[in-house]
């Protein structure tokens, strides 16, 4: 990361559904916020929360403060609150993601420091697949607590609230158990991994403006192929959709999350054609993006969901 830029600071509910901005707890599955995030998620941060990422299938390339992992699930990853990360996940990789505000985490480790081998909780990164046989439980429990935790927020039962924290409390006592068995980071070409994240950070203040990507590529000094080879090495991704992702990021946070019509959605994220704009959200969210709206508002599309 460029010292001089900040780290984006991301809410899940002010970005992904405002509804739950104030929540404790927030879970969806792997798939929905890939859908709306998009494959590559670049170096950002969750300041006061603590997240992770089960990985029930499919591989992903995580960069945890600059530690590079590649891993297929069964694994996951533990971000505690402002350290920098990154991930690329695979299109068909599927799983579980859960926010849970640092003081809920706070207070476990305060009722037993045992859980965590220093105050600071570090990034970790587990592969269940490699643990030895005296983890098999506790992975097993794992996997079972996130299934139990999936149908809880599916239903509508009497003490659903208490439930779902307690699930969120089990979840954490067994991540924590877990994190000792991180795995070594894997060595990554810095001056990769800064093209990476240097290119990630312009796209977030020009992507409206639809640079042509030879622009991006002489803004970062670099070449168009060396560019384009960075991401795929980084990303898995050509350097093309990783813009084409952010835009699709914002024409689903526009649409979800504001009054506006198509054609001034159309205008707002640069295009200057509405029928185009309708191809290219057709292109990558199979929908157009009036029926998008409208199968998302008519909850016929999956949501995320949130403990207060």
């Amino acid at each position: 990361m460029n010292p001089q830029t900040p780290i984006p600071n991301i809410n899940i509910g002010q970005v992904y559904d405002q509804r739950y901005a104030d929540a404790q707890v927030h879970y969806d599955k792997l798939s929905n916020l890939a859908g709306f995030f998009g494959r590559n998620m670049p170096v950002h941060r969750h300041d006061r929360f603590f997240q992770v990422h089960y990985v029930q299938s499919g591989a992903v390339r995580v960069y945890l403060d600059d530690q590079q992992y590649l891993e297929s699930g069964p694994m996951f990853f533990l971000t505690p609150p402002t350290i920098p990360h990154a991930f690329v996940t695979e299109a068909d990789s599927e799983g579980h993601v859960l926010t849970v505000r640092q003081q809920l985490v706070w207070e476990l480790i305060g009722a037993d420091p045992t859980l965590a081998p220093a105050p600071q909780v570090p990034p970790v990164c587990v592969a269940l697949a490699r643990l030895g046989p005296q983890f098999t439980a506790e992975a097993r429990r794992l996997e079972c607590l996130f299934q139990e935790l999936q149908q809880e927020i599916a239903g509508q039962g009497p003490g659903r609230e208490p439930a779902l924290d307690a699930l969120t409390r089990l979840l954490m006592i067994s991540l924590l158990r877990l994190s000792a068995n991180s795995l070594k980071a894997r060595p990554a070409r810095q001056e990769d991994l800064q093209i990476f994240h240097r290119f990630n950070e312009l796209i977030e203040s020009r992507y409206l403006e639809h640079w042509p990507l030879a622009r991006y590529a002489s803004t970062l000094g670099v070449t168009e192929a060396r560019l384009n080879d960075v991401c795929r090495r980084i990303a898995d991704l050509p350097s093309k959709r990783l813009v084409y992702e952010r835009l699709m990021q914002e024409s689903k946070r526009l649409l979800l999350f504001t009054g506006s019509s198509i054609n001034e959605i159309c205008y707002q994220l640069g295009f200057k054609d509405p029928a185009y704009f309708s191809r290219f959200f057709l292109r990558y969210a199979h929908l157009p993006p009036g029926e998008y709206r409208q199968r998302k508002s008519a909850g016929l599309l999956s949501e995320p969901v949130a403990v207060p």
